[in-house]
């Protein structure tokens, strides 16, 4: 189970749910800490929730607790070995999600000036097919995700699909990218680029 997840903002966050179930508690008591303590976590953020189907049918809230929230709400949980061991793992997991928002900064930062090449190129191209610019970036982001940009946006709850990826969905992405400026400055046809771009893509994954 994941126990840390991104918001489209690229903010780290977990869910009451999952708080509840890793720490052996009812979701219904860990509720009741969230009501209870609800000033001192809205000093760390407001506190958002999203609705949730049960099995009967009916539908619950399920708190979105950022990392603060998060923080400050276990430490009012009984520290049985479960709690402790869940503690843990949940400190390690907003790091390590830390260590990727900062990994895909950098990465995004490297490929915006490489976006500019791309476009500045497929403006030049002779053999440039109809909606060139989006043909071309869904070619890269079906290649590194499996899914075009309109299927991202829906998938990941971002408005721009780049900046829906992930920091080694995105270096892979500029890989490709810097070999389709390279095919379409050479006035390689879409076809070609296309074939070159799946092949790359096999290979790697092989």
């Amino acid at each position: 189970m994941n126990l840390v997840y991104l918001d489209g903002k690229k903010e780290p966050y977990t869910l009451s749910s999952i708080i509840a179930d890793c720490a052996g508690v009812s979701h219904h008591a860990i509720q009741e800490h969230i009501r209870k303590q609800r000033e001192r976590l809205e000093r760390y953020g407001k506190l958002a929730f999203q609705m949730r189907p049960l099995p009967s049918g009916q539908q619950a809230k399920d708190y979105i607790l950022n990392e603060q929230q998060a923080t400050l709400l276990i430490t009012f949980l009984k520290n049985t070995e479960q709690v402790a061991q869940f503690k843990e793992n949940l400190v390690k997991a907003f790091f390590e999600m830390r260590d990727e928002v900062a990994e895909f900064r950098y990465q995004r930062a490297l490929e915006k000036p490489k976006r500019k090449e791309l476009v500045k190129a497929i403006s030049e191209w002779e053999n440039a097919p109809k909606h060139a610019h989006s043909t071309v970036t869904n070619l890269l982001l079906k290649a590194v995700t499996g899914f075009n940009a309109k299927q991202l946006r829906a998938l990941r709850g971002e408005g721009i699909a780049l900046n829906s990826l992930y920091s080694r969905e995105l270096e892979g992405y500029q890989a490709l990218e810097n070999m389709v400026i390279a095919m379409i400055e050479l006035n390689f046809t879409y076809h070609d680029i296309k074939t070159m771009v799946n092949k790359k893509n096999a290979l790697e994954s092989a």
